[in-house]
């Protein structure tokens, strides 16, 4: 079992920008271990947002390239998701996921 904990999220004015981290542990071998955001706004299906791989090779949502990052950090068991040029359409909470374990969510909220 692992253990994921988000933090970061808040409310932030259009185009402005935010970094959500993903503390995990339990256990886990994070540097064996992919990583993924997703996001979930009300009414509409949760959907993946970035990915990592455990060599760091990455993917993104059509919607979000080219203004969010993830990364990684192994030696201190971290994911992060850097968002910039925020909208109000990504407005959601935002959960980490690793191994088929969700963390319990943070809200991020875009202002118009």
């Amino acid at each position: 079992q692992v253990q994921l904990v988000e933090s970061g999220g808040g409310l932030v004015p259009a185009g402005g920008s935010l970094r959500l981290s993903c503390a995990a542990s339990g256990t886990i071998i994070f540097r064996l271990s992919g990583a993924a955001w997703h996001r979930q706004a009300p009414g509409k299906e949760r959907e993946l947002v970035a990915a990592i791989t455990r060599g760091s090779s990455t993917n993104y949502a059509d919607s979000v390239k080219g203004r969010f990052t993830i990364s990684r950090d192994n030696a201190k068991n971290m994911v992060y998701l850097q968002m910039n040029s925020l909208k109000p359409e990504d407005t959601a909470v935002y959960y980490c996921a690793m191994n088929g374990n969700w963390g319990q969510g943070t809200q991020v909220t875009v202002s118009s």
